[in-house]
């Protein structure tokens, strides 16, 4: 049977690393968690189960999990986020490919959590994820929302069943996630000689809204749904506000 060695990267992910770690018991034959200092009960928590825990300064998500990658002990890695968890339908599809003589490389379906309730429109699902890979042939890319890029010409195969991520616990967590990722994309841009036009101010944000409210049907996940969409309305009108601010500052 194939070895298969999870990999983790936390920071202060006290409410979120039991469950994740709770869900790979049974089909991890190696677990490391990479984490940048946690100021909470991540280290605690991640050490009631059998875990290399490594702590090491913050490098950025690409750099992050690259390192991460390379502490495992086994080259075939299932990539986690802290606030992430295997279905049980997720988790039997993932013992089922290793009975067979190798693995191969794998995606699952996202299924989102917001605030309690399960996001399944709003272009928010299914995001679809390439999660088990060959180290050897594969390398994290990209400042913010890094890339997967894989050395091989071969389809990634679609398990069954969903992989559960717990995004937000509030509103104002998102909202703070927004700030924090606009800071950044709005940098990246900036660095790269981007501009913001009052098209991409102004026109920009109501598209981002009117296509993951109407054409994705946002409006079918409730309540829930319309605060995603709204926000996420709000991320695209701040990254271009922010990326405006860096040229006022550059005169």
């Amino acid at each position: 049977m194939p070895q298969l060695s999870v990999v983790i990267i936390t920071f202060n992910e006290e409410k979120n690393i039991g469950r994740c770690l709770e869900s790979i018991q049974g089909i991890a034959d190696d677990i490391v968690i990479v984490d940048s200092f946690s100021k909470d009960a991540t280290e605690i928590i991640s050490k009631e189960f059998d875990v290399n825990f490594i702590s090491r300064k913050w490098e950025g998500y690409s750099d992050t999990k690259n390192f991460a990658n390379s502490q495992a002990k086994y080259d075939w890695i299932l990539s986690l986020d802290a606030d992430e968890s295997l279905s049980d339908e997720l988790k039997n599809s993932i013992l089922k490919a290793k009975e067979g003589t190798e693995l191969k490389t794998y995606k699952f379906h996202r299924l989102t959590n917001y605030c309690g309730s399960w996001i399944k429109y709003c272009g928010w699902y299914p995001d679809t994820k390439i999660r088990i890979f060959d180290r050897r042939i594969t390398k994290w890319e990209g400042i913010i929302h890094e890339k997967l890029v894989i050395n091989s010409k071969q389809e990634a195969i679609l398990l069954k069943g969903d992989l559960h991520h717990y995004s937000y616990y509030s509103m104002e967590q998102h909202y703070m996630q927004a700030q924090k990722f606009t800071d950044i994309a709005a940098k990246e841009l900036f660095d790269n000689g981007k501009r913001a036009s009052f098209f991409k101010l102004v026109i920009r944000p109501v598209i981002k809204f009117i296509r993951d409210y109407f054409i994705n049907l946002g409006f079918l996940d409730g309540k829930a749904g319309y605060i995603v969409c709204r926000i996420s309305a709000y991320a695209t009108y701040l990254k271009y506000k922010k990326l405006r601010d860096h040229y006022s500052v550059k005169k």
